[in-house]
């Protein structure tokens, strides 16, 4: 799964990606082009199973991030940053709140709220055209041959021109089945999930009157907010043990770092959960969509193991947490055996027996 990071010049966004995946930008080498890099997703349970098990090798499962070319005249102009957006899976839009006379900003002033709508006007517009181009090429199709197939497509077409036109993003569209095999393919942007991480100052952290003012219109356009601030970050980055980190943290009573809510977010907006495998060689986090079989957790493990999955033995990290070892939990009848059908669970520890 990808998450492209976006925005506007001077936002903050290359040092939130620096610190999230620690990768060092050089410019003007990658000026226009994207930066891939990946981040842990930090989870307290993966902690938890770690000190239980005490494991040679342990594996957190990681979010692929990739930082885009900022979005000014010159990019959008050129188009590619859409085409780079619409390869992502999801969208985490960098937004600037924080004053400093020291960094311009591209508009003159500092309006967090200004500039994420003038950015989602650009996402919407940029859907808004390819939809019309569409129709335009679909009209003249038809004209020359009936083709029920391509008469359906302009229906549809017509139908999210009408309500990009309403200045909503098409993720608030509801597609049936059918619909959604009809666009697969194309470079829709604003179905895309996306976040929003608005960067302020030190003294705004613990603060919620900025992101108040974004509340009702993320709500509106199913859109994740959080607030960052990237400078604070990157002094508890600098830090070197984990006890000095949490201690600045506890200061500034800060209670994530920007890499847990982000990548919290970016599960959640993904609609993905995460599982675990565990044992005395290896501790590992899996990441699965919400409500899948056992046989496609499986799958994510190996190929192998969804092909000739027979069952799943299940057992339950807060039981586990609980009861203090697998055998306390055998011996308390919570040690579950799950065929084909049973959906996997949020924090489920599995076991896959298979045959090929």
């Amino acid at each position: 799964m990808k998450v492209g990071i976006i925005g506007l010049p001077q936002t903050g966004k290359k040092t939130l990606f620096r610190i999230l995946t620690g990768n060092e930008i050089t410019e003007p080498a990658k000026a226009f082009k994207p930066v891939p890099g990946a981040a842990d997703i930090l989870d307290s349970r993966f902690n938890s199973l770690v000190a239980l098990y005490e494991p040679k090798k342990q594996v957190r499962a990681r979010l692929d991030l990739v930082l885009l070319p900022k979005l000014e005249a010159e990019t959008i102009a050129k188009g590619e940053i859409f085409r780079d957006i619409a390869d992502m899976d999801a969208v985490c839009h960098v937004v600037r709140a924080f004053e400093d006379e020291a960094v311009y900003h591209a508009e003159g002033s500092v309006d967090a709220f200004r500039d994420f709508e003038m950015v989602n006007s650009e996402l919407i517009m940029h859907d808004q055209i390819f939809v019309e181009k569409r129709i335009e090429r679909l009209e003249a199709m038809v004209k020359k041959i009936k083709d029920e197939a391509q008469e359906k497509e302009l229906v549809l077409m017509n139908k999210m021109k009408d309500h990009l036109e309403q200045e909503k993003p098409l993720r608030l569209l509801e597609l049936s089945e059918d619909e959604e095999k009809m666009i697969r393919s194309y470079p829709f942007i604003t179905r895309k999930k996306l976040v929003i991480a608005v960067n302020v100052s030190e003294e705004d952290l613990g603060s919620g009157d900025i992101l108040t003012r974004f509340q009702e219109s993320c709500g509106a356009q199913m859109i994740e907010a959080m607030t960052v601030s990237a400078k604070v970050e990157s002094e508890i980055a600098m830090l070197d043990t984990e006890e000095e980190k949490k201690e600045f943290l506890e200061d500034l009573g800060i209670k994530e770092t920007a890499l847990e809510m982000l990548t919290g977010l970016c599960l959640k907006s993904l609609n993905l959960i995460s599982f675990f495998t565990v044992g005395k060689d290896e501790v590992r986090q899996w990441l699965v969509r919400k409500d899948a079989p056992a046989p496609r957790a499986a799958g994510v493990i190996h190929s192998d193991l969804e092909r000739g999955f027979i069952r799943a033995e299940v057992f339950k990290y807060d039981e586990l947490m609980a009861l203090g070892s697998e055998a306390e939990l055998k011996k308390n009848g919570k040690f579950y055996v799950e065929g084909k059908e049973y959906l996997v669970q949020d924090g489920d520890i599995l076991n896959i027996r298979f045959s090929v």
